[in-house]
């Protein structure tokens, strides 16, 4: 494989990812939510932490940002609109600009809503997507400084990734959000399949992701708000995608 994964357990629902390439040795970490899962990750696996990927700025995704700068002197890159908020950023980068580690590349695609400066990093040579809190499995981020027109153009951007990529996000709710989504969109086959197969990892202590971006365009709803059927289930027939996907992200706050 050019790219070794691993999906690192942090805080009581978060996930940090490292990145790593086998031939130049290079590792990064998508966020970094406390440090001492991340170290004993690199420490497992033999890596060295290179490089630390922010996707954005909220305590949860970068607490452990200074200690593991302070052990590996790590390169800390972060999204330009919220790297005043985000500790130790030795480089910011903006919507089409390529962070590179080792003979790795990712794009940066500007993904704002749950926060005004979200990024995500694609990296297309692996088909991989790192979302944040954007896009979760069957689910998506609340609007904490955004609304539903800027996340619904953040998630159509990365709607248009290949059906194929594998999605990492910054929390384990796939099971909350399947109940949820079954809730208002109970007839969905690919749906109830994915729900069965989250209950099933779960139960066995698993994580639920990655997950893929084709079986999420099919089942999540915040990836469905343009599809004329579940519009028209909830009482929207032909409104704008961006109107149906308010209403399912009202609900969901109200869930």
């Amino acid at each position: 494989m050019s790219v070794e994964l691993v999906l690192v357990p942090c805080l009581q629902d978060n996930y940090a990812v490292l990145v790593h390439d086998p031939v130049t040795g290079a590792t990064a970490v998508i966020d970094a939510p406390e440090a001492a899962p991340i170290e004993a990750a690199l420490d497992r696996a033999g890596y060295r932490l290179t490089d630390i990927l922010v996707t954005h700025h909220h305590g949860d995704h970068t607490g452990g940002i200074a200690a593991l700068k302070k052990r590996f002197a790590s390169r800390v890159v972060a999204p330009a609109a919220e790297a005043p908020r985000i500790p130790a950023v030795d480089e910011t980068v903006r919507e089409g600009d390529t962070v590179r580690v080792g003979n790795l590349a990712a794009e940066v695609i500007e993904t704002p809503g749950h926060t005004a400066g979200h990024i995500s990093y694609w990296f297309a040579g692996e088909k991989l997507a790192f979302v944040g809190d954007t896009l979760f499995s069957l689910g998506c981020g609340r609007l904490l400084e955004g609304d539903a027109p800027t996340m619904w153009r953040s998630l159509s951007k990365l709607k248009r990734l290949p059906d194929d990529t594998r999605v990492y996000c910054g929390h384990e709710y796939t099971m909350s959000n399947a109940r949820f989504a079954l809730g208002i969109d109970p007839d969905n086959t690919a749906l109830r399949k994915r729900a069965a197969v989250v209950d099933l990892l779960r139960n066995q202590g698993q994580p639920t992701l990655p997950t893929e971006l084709g079986e999420e365009k099919a089942a999540n709803p915040f990836l469905r708000a343009d599809d004329p059927a579940l519009a028209a289930a909830l009482g929207l027939a032909g409104r704008p995608p961006e109107e149906v996907f308010a209403l399912i992200r009202k609900r969901k706050d109200q869930a």
